[in-house]
């Protein structure tokens, strides 16, 4: 009987032990981060589809869309820094309510432009410097199966497929890798844009797969983005994998495993 009891007492610490560690996930999750799973190439790249990163949602402080408690204000933030230009940040689309992943080029009251595929921020250009360019297999990505887009098109399934890429260093002295497919693009040249107060203005970092602020949300674009729709800042992948499935281990990129997103 004291053997009995002995393992019911085991089996009881066990349970008790999982489900302790389940709530604390859970409050984890809930009130610091939250995660995020690339669905497209619109930041490559920055990050790859397939990429699984954790946002901090502490970064900005929570508003309605990050909030864990019903407490929480229908519009606005409690506490919070502001974005800064360059940060990577995930965002709630303020018309079709998916979740997005771009990076700040544009702050409140800053104008912003883009000449000839160059950005330009109060007026000053972004400078560029050419680097290696991007190189990728020509094959289905991710769980949805999308095909890359090429400078070097057309690409026949297994071939390399290429983009430029450059290192731009926006105003302010952040420096990230951008790509580019093909010159004269609809996105690379646009009129010169105000951004309102409370709100942002974001890009991706494949400049010519991103629909962001460049683009009205009428045409599928999501304009600026204001303040209490971000949901938090995207600080580091924790787990890649460019196969269709995360159990498929010989599709784990494990160079990309804790990578800081920068």
């Amino acid at each position: 009987m004291a053997a009995e009891a002995q393992k019911k007492d085991g089996i009881w610490e066990t349970v008790k032990t999982v489900v302790y560690a389940l709530l604390i996930a859970g409050v984890f999750r809930t009130l610091f981060f939250q995660p995020f799973w690339i669905p497209s190439g619109s930041m490559k790249d920055t990050l790859l589809i397939g990429d699984f990163l954790f946002v901090n949602k502490m970064a900005y402080g929570y508003s309605r869309y990050s909030c864990p408690f019903s407490l929480c204000p229908i519009s606005g933030r409690i506490w919070g820094a502001e974005p800064e230009r360059g940060d990577v940040i995930v965002f709630r689309h303020p018309v079709n309510g998916n979740d997005f992943v771009k990076r700040v080029v544009g702050l409140p009251g800053d104008t912003v432009q883009v000449r000839n595929g160059v950005l330009y921020v109060n007026g000053q250009a972004a400078t560029l410097e050419p680097e290696e360019p991007f190189s990728e297999v020509f094959e289905p990505q991710g769980p949805q199966g999308n095909l890359p887009r090429c400078s070097n098109g057309p690409v026949g399934r297994g071939g390399e497929c290429l983009k430029d890429r450059y290192t731009e260093t926006l105003p302010g002295g952040v420096e990230h890798s951008i790509l580019d497919i093909a010159s004269g693009s609809f996105g690379d040249n646009t009129p010169v844009f105000t951004v309102p107060e409370g709100q942002f203005f974001v890009m991706g970092d494949n400049r010519d797969n991103s629909q962001d602020s460049r683009f009205p949300r009428s045409i599928g674009g999501v304009g600026f983005v204001p303040y209490e729709n971000i949901i938090g800042r995207a600080d580091r992948i924790m787990f890649s994998s460019a196969g269709q499935r995360m159990v498929y281990f010989w599709t784990w990129r494990r160079d990309r495993f804790f990578r800081a997103v920068e």
